[in-house]
């Protein structure tokens, strides 16, 4: 792969120690196309191309963030010796740590086994996949030297980078809160980069609900009131909430919608990291089972913290125009008529809803993403934004289908209360009623829309969270 830099710039060693620095000044000169004694970062991108030397994503950006102590915008000689030196102390850690049995070359089965330590479960064939693109003699194993020569230039000095690539982004918000929390490192949390993660996630979830939030109104009307007229569609729906309230009452109760997000976010981040410790032994890694059981656990906690935020989001996305002057006339109105209770109806489906969501999230996510390694991993384990975006998207649309059932129980009995001639039912009382009058199909009321908001929603969250986490200063790891 790289026969040139291990020929002439890196000369195969049995050691491990340290290259000379003639081999480096090589090099350099080499990249220093005008000869000025420095090197920009297009003669980086131009040298290293023209060497055949391949590059992770964003490489050179990461190289010179990294490299440049002076901030000049260029790498002279001691900055790119430095660079070059600390790197390969870096790659020497990350090859010793995947090389299980020390016998100097890391192997398929040693990569499966460093992969499910971390959480990440593939198969030998996808293991494979990940060793050719890194084997240059073609032994379908990996030694000191060809580990070194591949990740050279590239700032990926783990293997978890195979897991940042898969991890469900944080950025992704389709208007449902039942997700898995995303996994942090603990260079991520010593340096402060979760935090600003989390917060460039809470203002694409902000952005996006606001923007899909006549969709999930439209939603939440054909699930309470979807039964009473067989025409309620999706026209006649919107034509409804304007004729009734104007443009503005389509995005009646998305302040509630977008405020609970920061208590939620917040609470669920917590209580994962305190039920990872219960669930693990210290120092060991978190499994996928244990990612699912302490995600959903979190995902009852935080749920269980901001339901009545969720009630009050209903009842406002159900009131008719003068009913509530806002979210603490909507609760101080409640409470006084129908009590505390009057919080938390439809928890328990809410509840339920969580394990279905979670699970087939999770699953259906690994599904793809196993597929994906198996068939179209030919050079990186990097599949692209599309990919992932997609992947994401199906997996919590997935999720959605198997819980809508629930939520829709869910919503009719926050807003029983206001429905006029409605028995105040329970959850098991709900359903036994809505499958003998409606059918199965009304369980499914309001789908459609709830559908249709799922790209937009995927889309503009994406957008905003990469341009937050520029804003944020949140680096490419």
């Amino acid at each position: 792969m790289l026969r040139w830099l291990r020929g002439v710039v890196l000369p195969a060693a049995a050691c491990q120690d340290a290259e000379p620095p003639t081999h480096y000044e090589t090099l350099f000169h080499k990249l220093d196309r005008n000869g000025d004694g420095v090197v920009d970062i297009c003669e980086l991108q131009e040298g290293l191309k023209s060497l055949g030397i391949p590059l992770g994503q964003d490489a050179e950006e990461k190289i010179f963030t990294t490299g440049d102590v002076n901030k000049d915008g260029k790498l002279d000689f001691e900055e790119f010796m430095k660079y070059l030196k600390d790197h390969e102390k870096q790659m020497k850690l990350a090859f010793k740590s995947l090389d299980k049995n020390n016998d100097g070359k890391i192997e398929a089965s040693e990569i499966v086994q460093s992969l499910q330590i971390l959480g990440l479960t593939i198969s030998k064939q996808q293991a494979e996949l990940i060793l050719q693109s890194i084997d240059a003699d073609g032994t379908m194993t990996v030694d000191w030297n060809e580990w070194r020569d591949y990740f050279l230039f590239n700032p990926v000095t783990d293997i978890e980078e195979i897991i940042r690539f898969w991890k469900h982004s944080t950025g992704i918000d389709i208007g449902d809160s039942l997700t898995i929390p995303d996994e942090f490192t603990e260079d991520e949390k010593k340096s402060g980069q979760w935090w600003r993660q989390l917060l460039a996630g809470g203002v694409a979830g902000a952005v996006s609900r606001t923007s899909t939030a006549p969709l999930d109104r439209l939603k939440v009307m054909m699930q309470v009131h979807g039964s009473k007229s067989e025409k309620m569609n999706i026209y006649g729906g919107f034509r409804q909430m304007v004729k009734e309230g104007g443009i503005r009452s389509l995005w009646r109760g998305n302040g509630t919608n977008v405020i609970k997000i920061a208590p939620e976010t917040a609470v669920k981040f917590w209580a994962y990291e305190q039920y990872k410790k219960l669930l693990t032994e210290e120092g060991q890694k978190v499994g996928t089972f244990e990612r699912f059981v302490s995600g959903s656990m979190a995902g009852a906690t935080a749920q269980t913290l901001i339901y009545p935020m969720e009630v009050l989001k209903t009842r406002l996305a159900v009131g008719k125009t003068g009913q509530y002057s806002g979210m603490f006339d909507c609760a101080k109105k409640i409470l006084k008529h129908e009590g505390m209770g009057a919080f938390y109806k439809g928890y328990v489906p809410n509840l339920l809803g969580i394990i279905p969501y979670a699970g087939i999230d999770l699953a259906v996510y690994e599904l793809l993403k196993s597929h994906w390694l198996d068939n179209f991993a030919k050079d990186s384990v990097n599949p692209g934004v599309v990919v992932l975006l997609g992947c994401g998207a199906l997996s919590s649309t997935c999720g959605q289908l198997a819980s809508y059932p629930l939520a829709l129980v869910r919503t009719r009995m926050q807003a029983q209360a206001m429905v006029e001639g409605a028995a105040q039912l329970n959850m098991v009382g709900l359903f036994r009623r809505i499958i003998s009058k409606e059918g199965i199909p009304g369980l499914y009321r309001g789908i459609t829309p709830n559908f249709m908001k799922v790209l937009p929603a995927v889309g503009i969250s994406y957008v905003v969270y990469e341009n937050m986490r520029q804003t944020l200063g949140v680096t490419q790891k």
